[in-house]
């Protein structure tokens, strides 16, 4: 028995010899599973992907040059996004320096400069920084405007000089229409922020300034010598901006920084226009020194005005500004530029004019300096009122005992109350908000 099964079990086998074992798988159902065998026996379309190692082995060259085709797309795809970031890189950089020199960023962050100044001095004891940033962000955005301005209205003059050939309007990197739809946008946000931020009056301050740089001075260069004290006035308006955004009027101490600036920049201005005469004469603009073929008056302007800049120190302290150290280095200071300007008067040569135009580059950034170092807070201030506050209180007191007094003779009694007294009472009586007060009775003679 066991004997017939081997052989029927080997007759079997032999009759199988010429198939495999996997020939039964293939005979075999579809197995339920998706593994790697069951992808290579599957007789269905597959989806291909990269990540399966076998169908991309078994593909062929057609599918080898398709991943080809792939890899050389994506290089120059990425190559051409480089070139397009580079070129976008470019443009901006290209007006970027268009508006730089467009809005004569140097200038107008000189501007910005005296206009922080002249905020830090209006607000006392405690500076609002958002303010003062907000404020030399406006300003900066103004004059930004005017300069642009200046450069649309001047193209063609500027395109006859030397020193402003190169500018972006003369030289076509920047088209006109351009620049004038840019000095309006900046203009027109400049003057809103200070509305918002400030207040009407820095914002209006902000706007007069600006027609009166881009549509009265620049005008006035080509029609009188008078532009130069007229840009004067321009430039003597930025601090008086800061101090009104900061205290929200203009009072007599917010003056100080404001003239000074207008007496530096005649004596500034006079050296430029004596170092620049032929290049303003071929630009076509009527300044001071192109009708002084000595020189002689246009010295006599700048020494004049550096005069002028000696009495400020000692205002400033005596208005209660700044500390008496002020009052000193902005002597010396003025003294300084004073001599420069003797200088350029006795010998008239390019030399001294640009000996002259340093000094007073350098003046006024130490003078503004000077002034913030050195000034005085409201609490400083506001001590000889309060000491009379305090003296006006006593006066009930004072009046009460002078029936107790009448038997002291008078000569003893005045050096004994009026030697006790720091100063005398009639200084306090007479001190804001009491300045009606009658002097009392004993101080009189």
């Amino acid at each position: 028995m066991w004997r017939n099964s081997l052989s029927f079990s080997s007759k079997l086998a032999h009759s199988n010899s010429g198939s495999s074992l996997l020939g039964l798988f293939r005979t075999s159902p579809k197995p339920s599973y998706h593994g790697l065998l069951g992808r290579s026996n599957s007789t269905s379309p597959q989806p291909m992907s990269a990540a399966d190692p076998v169908k991309w082995s078994d593909a062929g060259p057609e599918i080898v040059n398709l991943g080809s085709a792939s890899a050389a797309d994506l290089s120059s795809l990425a190559a051409s996004s480089v070139l397009r970031a580079k070129d976008v890189a470019d443009l901006a950089k290209h007006y970027g320096r268009c508006y730089w020199e467009l809005s004569k960023a140097r200038l107008s962050m000189l501007v910005v400069a005296t206009s922080g100044t002249g905020f830090i001095l209006g607000s006392g004891s405690s500076v609002d920084y958002l303010g003062l940033c907000c404020t030399c962000a406006g300003t900066m955005m103004v004059a930004a405007s005017a300069n642009s301005l200046n450069q649309v209205f001047e193209v063609n003059n500027d395109a006859k000089m030397k020193r402003t050939r190169h500018r972006p309007l003369p030289s076509g990197r920047l088209t006109v229409p351009h620049a004038i739809t840019w000095a309006s946008s900046v203009g027109v946000a400049g003057t809103a922020l200070l509305a918002c931020e400030a207040n009407m009056l820095a914002a209006g301050l902000a706007a007069s300034n600006l027609f009166l740089y881009a549509f009265v001075y620049t005008p006035l260069k080509q029609i009188h010598p008078v532009n130069t004290w007229v840009g004067a006035i321009v430039g003597a308006i930025p601090p008086l901006l800061g101090w009104a955004a900061a205290s929200g009027e203009i009072s007599l101490n917010g003056m100080v920084l404001p003239a000074a600036l207008y007496f530096w920049q005649l004596p500034h201005f006079m050296a430029l226009a004596y170092l620049c005469r032929q290049d303003y004469a071929d630009g076509g603009f009527r300044m001071f020194s192109l009708a002084d073929a000595s020189g002689q008056r246009t010295a006599s302007v700048a020494l004049r005005n550096c005069l002028y800049l000696l009495p400020l120190g000692y205002i400033a302290y005596d208005w209660g500004i700044t500390s008496g150290w002020f009052c000193v280095e902005s002597t010396l200071l003025a003294l300084a530029i004073s001599c420069t300007a003797a200088s350029f008067y006795r010998n008239r040569t390019a030399k001294t004019a640009r000996r002259m135009f340093h000094a007073s580059l350098l003046y006024l950034p130490v003078f503004m300096s000077g002034l913030l170092v050195h000034r005085q807070f409201d609490s400083e201030q506001s001590m000889p009122v309060e000491k009379s506050h305090k003296f006006v209180e006593l006066l009930p007191s004072l009046e009460s005992g002078l029936d107790d007094l009448e038997h002291i003779p008078q000569r003893k009694y005045k050096r004994d109350v009026i030697g006790a007294q720091a100063r005398p009472p009639v200084a306090y009586a007479s001190v804001a908000p009491f300045p009606f007060l009658p002097a009392p009775a004993y101080v009189s003679s």
